[in-house]
């Protein structure tokens, strides 16, 4: 019993910015495990975006986890929040979305979360449901458990004050009815990534104004890097993997990511438990186990859960196909160079020549390619991106410059 509970509090754990009330959680598990009893997980998405992308879903991840150890999730779809829009981040007032944007958004968040969650452990919500009722009388009262001056903490809040952007009084409510959900759904435990904090932290000081008896704990997950390895996972910056990404895209983007960052996306994608991804690791280490055959399993796990059990191998054939036409190797050396480096010296650098002179004479040869078209600039400048340097026929390595 006690090894069970120590292993569901390390998967918990896994890969987590920040927990505050770590105890709650484990006397909620031990309960599970002793008197079989439930707990609720809630996890709030506002659907002002119909897709979501890999970064979207490591909070996904985590509430799958805390569904093996008894957790029933909350996977709440801010329908009345989304119309107020939450200032987490942002400098300006954000425009409300109609209720059909609101509606056909939400549709989109439940057909793809349920790719990752368990459907019977999984309770689908909607905070118009309670929020709606709340009424004048309601809101008042929610709004004088808060004081100006606290809400002002706010890191955001306080930039925009500072420096005179308006901030309408819509926004300093979002967080008071975020933390008011988990006044109506009585949740145990809430999920949020490292800029919600704030907002999380609403939900146990309202538990405790309400009389609820409990104060729901927090775990907030990291923010996940997008392919660059740098930025944040973002379709604005085009770094990101798509959930409705075709497969063989999304086995293609997963295998551009560096091989150090293959180990983070394992850590906050992965099902793999703990015990075996550290044997992959030291698989790398010792030179048992190539990092491209690694990555090509962590892509293939990726490509099944949305797309089925089995795309992800058909997705790895027609990826090596791909390449074997265009001729170039799916498995070549990386090379991580500053911004703005001088072709010359990139190919110095990569290896693929023995100095800048011989580099200058090959691209006037037009013997260099990058991403399979000829250089003929010898003074060009690598900025940041990932690219494939080719010198000749046989020579290839790829660039990622950050």
């Amino acid at each position: 019993m006690e090894e069970k509970i120590k292993d569901a509090l390390a998967e918990i754990q896994r890969g987590t910015a920040e927990i505050i009330d770590i105890e709650r959680i484990e006397k909620l598990i031990r309960n599970y495990y002793e008197n079989g009893d439930n707990f609720y997980v809630k996890a709030g998405f506002d659907p002002t975006a119909p897709d979501l992308h890999l970064g979207h879903t490591v909070l996904i991840q985590k509430m799958a986890t805390f569904q093996k150890f008894g957790g029933i999730v909350q996977f709440l779809i801010g329908d009345f929040t989304a119309t107020i829009g939450d200032p987490t981040g942002k400098s300006e007032t954000r425009k409300v979305l109609s209720e059909q944007q609101v509606l056909e958004n939400a549709q989109s968040y439940k057909d793809q979360v349920f790719k990752i969650l368990d459907p019977e452990k999984t309770e689908v919500k909607f905070n118009s449901t309670w929020l709606k009722e709340l009424g004048t009388g309601g809101l008042i009262a929610l709004a004088s458990n808060l004081t100006v001056a606290r809400m002002l903490e706010r890191d955001d809040f306080a930039k925009r004050y500072a420096s005179n952007t308006p901030i309408a009084v819509s926004e300093f409510t979002y967080p008071l009815l975020q933390g008011y959900d988990s006044v109506a759904m009585n949740t145990d435990i809430e999920l949020g990534g490292t800029d919600q904090k704030f907002n999380l932290l609403m939900g146990r000081t309202l538990q405790k104004a309400y009389n609820c008896k409990k104060q729901q704990a927090v775990l907030m997950m990291p923010i996940l890097e997008g392919l660059d390895g740098v930025q944040k996972m973002s379709k604005s910056l085009g770094n990101y993997i798509g959930v409705t990404d075709e497969p063989n895209d999304m086995f293609g983007k997963t295998l551009s990511i560096s091989d150090e960052l293959m180990w983070r996306y394992y850590e906050l994608l992965s099902t793999k438990s703990l015990k075996e991804i550290e044997e992959l690791k030291l698989g790398v280490e010792d030179g048992s186990l190539h990092p491209k055959k690694v990555k090509e399993n962590l892509a293939m796990e990726i490509v099944d859960r949305f797309h089925g059990i089995g795309k992800g191998e058909i997705a790895k054939v027609e990826f090596e196909k791909v390449f074997a036409k265009k001729d170039i190797p799916t498995d070549m050396p990386e090379f991580e160079m500053e911004a703005g480096i001088w072709l010359c010296q990139a190919l110095v650098d990569a290896n693929l020549v023995n100095s800048t002179s011989q580099a200058r004479r090959d691209v006037k040869a037009n013997a260099v390619s990058i991403n399979q078209e000829k250089v003929n600039d010898e003074k060009m400048n690598l900025e940041k991106g990932e690219y494939i340097l080719q010198k000749g026929k046989k020579s290839f390595a790829k660039i990622i410059i950050k």
